[in-house]
Formats: structure tokens, C-alpha cells, sequence
């Protein structure tokens, strides 16, 4: 089974206007080469990392990125617990509370849709029915504006995505898409996938091929706002390929 290509963009995106190197070490060395080696695979190198973050005692919040993106590499809960429990013999009692305190949050994910719904704001709604062709799993959607911004609250379950779609207009017109739950996904035709988690803001220009939906561990709900525009309309395509 071909593994998906890990590709980094967080260096760039935070220095690489103050620190152009580091930003390419860190994207393009350190994630492009050396974490898509095949001689270990992704799970194998979380391992690695995890155990030298209980070793060195480091806690902060970068430690729940790498328990997440460990999950995303195939590690299990059981098999967290299991590193975890063995490290803190040799790394300290305190950092196996450290460990766990923070991977509760990344492995304790809400299961069922009543559960998800307590964690966001808005209201999940209801079946998003009108729309089921053309989204690979169930998705919800549910009114949230007034007055002529439309606003809708859209939740996916996990690994829940539309197909490719255009929002057409003769001027103005697009989309923004604001992250309230969970942890979803959007691509533009030709562009690396954007992770989006609460806060996380798109702004969709009229005329972009794009898509975006959940992750495949996580529920997802964003707030889609139609811009405003002239002879807007929607064009939905073919099904992302997985």
C-alpha cells in the first residue's frame, strides 16, 4: 500500500520571512526528506520523537502537535499508553502525567455526533440531505445567520468531504469558510491541503476549484459564509480522490 507523502508548510508559513533557511530545513530537509524515508515508517519516527520529548522532559505545546500527528500516523491509543507508561520509568513519573495529560486531549475525541455537538457553539442542524450527492459521507448543516449574509454551520463526520466545487459569480461572489469544531481539511486545484482547526479562517475567491471536509480521525464543523456578488452560482464536480 503506497503511504501518503508527508509535506510540511508550517516553517514558511511562520519565518520564512525572518528565518528563510530555518524555514527550509524544517519544511523540505527535515519533513520532505528525512520524515518520508522509508527505511522507518511515519509511526516509527512518532515513536522516536515522543520518547525524546520524555526524555529531554519537554511539556509545552508543540508536545500535543506531535501527539496528534502521531495519531494521524497510525499510533493507537493503546499503543501511546504503552510508550508512555515503559518512558516514565526511565524519563520520570512527572513526565508520564505530562504525556498523558496531553495526549487525553488528542486521543479522547469526541465519538458520537451528541458528543461532538457539546464541544462547538452552534447548532449541528440537520441532515444535510439537499446536498448528500455530493459529499462522500453525512454531513449536517444548520442556519446560523440572519438577515442577507447567508451563514450555515456545516459538520461533517469524520473523513466526511464534498467533492471538488466552484462558486461562480460575474463579480464579487466567492465563499469564507471559519473552522468552529474539530479538524477538517481544504484544497485548492493544484495546492497543498490546508489543515483547519477552530479559528482557522479560508477566503474562497469565485472561480477556484477547491473542496473541504474532515479529517479521517475527526469530526469537523465550519461556519460557510456566501460573499456577496453578482449572478452567483455553484458548480459541483467530480468526487477528491483519496
Amino acid at each position: 500500500m503506497k503511504r501518503e507523502k508527508i509535506v510540511q508548510t508550517a516553517g514558511r508559513k511562520a519565518l520564512e520571512d525572518f528565518a528563510f533557511d530555518f524555514a527550509h530545513y524544517n519544511d523540505d530537509v527535515l519533513f520532505g526528506e528525512v520524515w518520508n524515508d522509508p527505511t522507518l515508517t511515519p509511526r516509527e519516527r512518532s515513536m522516536i520523537v515522543l520518547s525524546i520529548f520524555m526524555g529531554r522532559g519537554l511539556a509545552d505545546s508543540s508536545l500535543e502537535h506531535h501527539i496528534q500527528f502521531a495519531k494521524e500516523n497510525g499510533l493507537t491509543k493503546e499503543q501511546f499508553a504503552a510508550l508512555v507508561t515503559q518512558g516514565a520509568f526511565y524519563a520520570g513519573w512527572p513526565m508520564g502525567w505530562a504525556l498523558f495529560n496531553r495526549g487525553k486531549a488528542v486521543f479522547n475525541e469526541p465519538q458520537t455526533l451528541e458528543e461532538y455537538a457539546k464541544t462547538i457553539d452552534y447548532p449541528v442542524g440537520v441532515p444535510n440531505d439537499g446536498f448528500a450527492q455530493y459529499f462522500s459521507k453525512q454531513s449536517w448543516i444548520a442556519p446560523v445567520g440572519e438577515g442577507n449574509l447567508p451563514i450555515f454551520n456545516v459538520t461533517f463526520e469524520p473523513g466526511c468531504r464534498n467533492n471538488w466545487h466552484i462558486h461562480h459569480a460575474k463579480s464579487g461572489g466567492g465563499q469564507t469558510l471559519i473552522c468552529v469544531g474539530g479538524r477538517g481539511w481544504y484544497q485548492e486545484w493544484g495546492k497543498e491541503p490546508v489543515e483547519m482547526t477552530p479559528g482557522t479562517i479560508i477566503e474562497i475567491p469565485a472561480g477556484v476549484k477547491h473542496w473541504h471536509g474532515a479529517a479521517d480521525d475527526s469530526w469537523f464543523s465550519h461556519l460557510a459564509i456566501e460573499n456577496s456578488g453578482v449572478e452567483t452560482s455553484n458548480e459541483w464536480l467530480e468526487p477528491v480522490e483519496r
